[in-house]
């Protein structure tokens, strides 16, 4: 069948279109993004504002109208840590689901990093052995650890790449003292969940998913996206230490216009570098594989696992 799903994200509303059964590999057909970075669009008292809701209702309905295009038979609409956490949450979901007609489903933190786990672990398998997962989002940084497809640990905290930016670091250039200011918050931040972690031993596989880790690789050496799938991605700690100073004495022009970095993603990047280097350093991992599965490719997979056999 062919299955849509749309993920209201921190930076972005994504549908991803895939052919899917039960059994098999989903099979990507179609991608339609929109860049919404609604994480940056709440007021002083952290609601989405009405320009917002509106710019989200349209984004919606542009996407459901690509879905029918596509021939989706079935769409999975859900919403992470901007929606999550905003002061009206219900009242967006209301309003969304009045103007479209889709019920988007809000999920936690922990199942946010459930999920992509489970993505991790099937685009690895068995033999990686024990995973730890890093995923750093718009929003939040979700952690997950385990040996089976339900991880043992989980952990998501309010260190999305869009929000410390929005945050912290007002200035562009970014201030030196910001971002001092910002690596000690973040590393409390990670610090205080490692010791969860560490009573399960070490991983015997790291790997890291989203966009900002996608682009710190790339900049660090990886191939690039349009090799392919299956080629093997890899940033080290050691890369990621000499570029996290680079980053920061750039703008966001700058950072623009270095290779694999989108223009809407450039402002953010120092942010999400500052979180990869704190989370890769405090976990004592030296190398992270980058995996292209991540939340979007979990729901499918936990949506064909739930399906009755044919």
């Amino acid at each position: 069948m062919r299955l849509g799903v749309l993920d209201v994200g921190s930076n972005t509303v994504h549908l991803l279109v895939v052919d899917a059964h039960p059994g098999a590999r989903p099979l990507p057909a179609h991608s339609h993004k929109a860049e919404l970075r609604l994480a940056q669009l709440l007021d002083d008292s952290g609601a989405i504002d009405s320009v917002g809701v509106d710019k989200l209702i349209a984004v919606v309905q542009e996407a459901l109208e690509a879905a029918e295009d596509k021939g989706v038979e079935d769409l999975l609409p859900f919403a992470t840590s901007a929606v999550r956490e905003a002061s009206n949450a219900d009242e967006v979901l209301a309003r969304v689901r009045e103007e479209t007609g889709v019920e988007l489903q809000v999920l936690t933190g922990a199942e946010e990093a459930r999920l992509t786990f489970l993505a991790a672990r099937r685009w690895f398998g068995w033999s990686a052995g024990k995973l730890l997962v890093l995923d750093i989002g718009g929003g939040s940084l979700e952690i997950a650890y385990g040996i089976d497809e339900e991880p043992d640990a989980t952990a998501s905290l309010p260190l999305g790449a869009g929000r410390l930016t929005a945050g912290w670091l007002p200035t562009d250039p970014a201030d030196p003292a910001d971002i001092k200011a910002l690596r000690r918050h973040v590393r409390a931040q990670i610090a205080r969940t490692v010791g969860e972690f560490s009573r399960f031993g070490a991983p015997d596989h790291v790997v890291a998913t989203s966009k900002t880790f996608k682009q710190l690789a790339r900049l660090a050496g990886a191939a690039r996206s349009v090799d392919g799938l299956y080629v093997q991605r890899e940033l080290k700690r050691r890369s990621l230490e000499d570029w996290v100073p680079r980053l920061a004495s750039m703008t966001t022009a700058e950072r623009a216009e270095l290779p694999g970095v989108s223009e809407g993603r450039a402002a953010q990047l120092l942010a999400g570098a500052v979180v990869a280097e704190g989370a890769m350093d405090l976990f004592g991992v030296e190398t992270v594989e980058i995996c292209p599965w991540a939340l979007r490719e979990g729901v499918i997979l936990r949506t064909l696992d739930q399906m009755p056999p044919q």
